[in-house]
């Protein structure tokens, strides 16, 4: 009733100031939607107004707390654009708008709720009063039989059955994981078979003078490079024994791979001068000793002469051996 009087007397006392206009266009609605308005239900309760020029200005009025009896006010004015309108010819906008508020009732009944009013002020500066049509809310409750009325304990969380489709992307995650751990493993094992000696698909010094071909050139002799070069001769070296000789020169000390060869038919001269080189190979790696150019310089041409001059012999004596089988 308050807000109806205020109407009037808004009506009756800015005659010279601005009209009071009735509208229509209010709306109520649920900001959960159901099929009835239930004890604690937040309501939007608003209008809208289409075509509001863009040089009005909307004054709204302040919501009492509570709105009214039985009913709160949880949520204060918010105005929303819904469209925006353009004219070519002027470049002048207009604009389709929603106002609201959110109220909550906490007792069932019947409800007229008051009518929502907003001051429209134009160009001329005078405001108008705009007075938007109330509406009627009715509020229920759920009905409870006290008689037949019986309190149940909380029910425990609902268990679906587990469905193929809910599985199948563990089970291909599953099958992608062991396939690349099986592919890592792989490859590891690929590479420590090629660290512990490769397979010799081609003569044993072919493959050891391929290799040390690529150490040729004084710029590995440079002293930030000298552990890697000694390492990569003495290493090809150490694979050419283990194939030549059948020692496992790769797990063996300079002593232990040294000593194991006194039985081999090798030249004094290469036997001593190779010896020296693994030496001061291991001086370079482990000691930190920088060769003078003139050792470096000695490097190649000792490991190849080793490895020719030993497969010769190696050839010469199976020629021996098969000339005296011949005889």
């Amino acid at each position: 009733m308050r807000f109806r009087l205020l109407a009037f007397l808004i009506s009756a006392l800015l005659p010279l100031q601005g009209r009071v206009i009735r509208m229509d266009g209010s709306f109520v609605s649920q900001l959960q939607k159901r099929d009835s308005i239930l004890i604690a239900d937040q309501i939007v309760y608003g209008f809208r107004m289409d075509s509001v020029p863009d040089s009005v200005r909307l004054a709204y009025p302040e919501i009492p707390q509570p709105f009214m009896e039985n009913m709160v006010t949880v949520r204060p004015w918010q105005t929303d654009t819904l469209k925006v309108h353009k004219v070519r010819s002027t470049g002048e906008k207009s604009y389709d708008i929603v106002s609201s508020i959110v109220v909550a009732p906490f007792e069932a009944g019947r409800y007229e709720l008051p009518p929502l009013f907003v001051e429209r002020i134009g160009r001329d500066e005078v405001p108008d009063t705009l007075v938007f049509n109330p509406q009627v809310l009715d509020v229920t409750t759920i009905q409870i039989d006290t008689a037949t009325f019986v309190p149940h304990d909380i029910k425990g969380q609902i268990r679906y059955p587990l469905t193929f489709k809910e599985v199948f992307p563990y089970l291909i995650g599953f099958y992608l994981l062991a396939g690349l751990i099986a592919a890592v493993v792989c490859l590891l094992m690929i590479r420590k078979r090629r660290q512990d000696g490769p397979a010799y698909n081609e003569p044993a010094h072919i493959t050891a003078l391929r290799k040390l071909d690529k150490f040729r050139g004084e710029k590995f002799w440079e002293p930030d490079r000298q552990k890697q070069f000694y390492s990569g001769v003495t290493d090809t070296v150490r694979e050419y024994m283990a194939a030549r000789y059948g020692v496992g020169a790769m797990e063996m000390t300079t002593a232990e791979i040294f000593s194991e060869l006194k039985s081999a038919e090798i030249p004094e001269d290469l036997y001593r001068e190779m010896k020296e080189l693994f030496e001061r190979a291991d001086f370079v790696k482990f000691a930190k000793y920088v060769a003078p150019k003139e050792d470096n310089a000695t490097v190649l041409p000792q490991a190849v002469r080793f490895i020719t001059e030993t497969y010769q012999a190696e050839i010469e004596a199976e020629e021996d051996s098969a000339q005296k089988k011949e005889e």
